[in-house]
């Protein structure tokens, strides 16, 4: 038994966490993470190669030193192994783009008590087909889902399955089609998105040199038909947090018929235990949801459970990935 003393320490870090959002955006926009890549490893170099003062490139190291994303080394600084990973430019995980899209919402929190009284978005609705804020927001999040994606294909033994259709619902970006259809030359991909939507992805996976494989349908996934024994493959990746539960469960049987026998429907998204007491970023994802969603949330393995089941599938399982969004597999 212990009688140590409650201590203020972790409550201070909450309260002051937006330091750590805002940190993170600068020191994306100045990309300071790929500067120190490249050997520019301390404030004087940092501020000459990003023309930010020395003293704000300091303070800069300084909070990104108590976040643990770069250490002292040998009189000057470098990125830590996370930081290498997720947060150089031109690196396929670079979450760069996430961090600055982040720090630009943060304006949006000044409206969470009205949010939370109401339970639900207080101002207009931009999730449209034609928003510009595609071409920005679509590169930006598609980061997320690539050691995701890399993980479904090694549980699917997608490398080594010859020649496979995969229907992409929701897909933005396209990063499941792009890695699957690089690891895979015999594979061939439709996503079904909107269409400027569908445009971003099309010229992304050009660039990935996949794009011969690769068609968009472009429309509604809440209406558009999406065959019948078609598929071996349909993929839903982060779109369950959008949709009310209803409106999963219709997705889910659609999805069922569009597989061929023995096909696999792949959901990626934030899970939520059933007593709901973890894991930790799908339950702080959820406030995103009431901020921007009207039915959406985070959702319960036994809803998962429950929706599948009344869609037909009668094998389903979850697994763990390098990254707080898990995978459900149904067959």
């Amino acid at each position: 038994m212990t009688n140590e003393q409650p201590r203020p320490d972790r409550i201070l870090e909450i309260a002051n966490g937006y330091w750590a959002t805002g940190i993170l955006g600068v020191a994306a926009k100045y990309a300071l993470f790929t500067h120190l890549e490249a050997g520019a490893d301390t404030a004087g170099r940092l501020a000459a190669e990003t023309g930010m003062s020395e003293r704000g490139a300091q303070t800069l190291l300084d909070g990104l030193a108590g976040l643990a994303l770069v250490e002292v080394h040998d009189g000057g600084y470098r990125n830590t192994a996370e930081a290498s990973a997720f947060l150089v430019a031109g690196r396929r995980a670079d979450l760069s783009g996430y961090a600055k899209l982040k720090f630009a919402q943060m304006d949006k929190l000044a409206n969470l008590p009205e949010v939370f009284h109401t339970g639900g978005p207080v101002q207009a609705m931009t999730e449209v087909a034609d928003n510009p804020h595609w071409e920005e927001v679509v590169p930006a999040i598609a980061a997320q889902s690539v050691p995701v994606a890399v993980t479904a294909a090694e549980l699917l033994g997608l490398a080594d399955a010859g020649e496979v259709s995969i229907l992409d619902l929701g897909g933005g970006s396209a990063i499941f089609s792009s890695i699957w259809l690089e690891l895979n030359p015999s594979a061939r991909s439709t996503q079904l998105d909107w269409e400027p939507i569908n445009a971003i992805a099309r010229r992304l996976l050009k660039e990935r040199h996949v794009a011969d494989r690769f068609t968009s349908v472009d429309g509604d996934l809440h209406s558009v038909d999406f065959g019948t024994a078609t598929h071996d493959i349909v993929v839903y990746s982060h779109v369950a947090h959008q949709e009310s539960a209803e409106d999963n469960t219709a997705i889910f049987a659609r999805a069922r018929r569009a597989l061929k026998p023995g096909g696999t429907f792949v959901v990626c998204d934030y899970v939520v235990d059933d007593d709901r007491s973890g894991p930790f970023f799908p339950l702080l994802f959820a406030s995103e949801m009431l901020l921007k969603s009207r039915k959406g949330g985070t959702w319960r393995q036994s809803d998962y459970r429950s929706w599948l089941a009344e869609a037909g599938f009668e094998d389903v399982s979850f697994h763990a990935t390098p990254s707080p969004a898990t995978l459900v597999f149904a067959r």
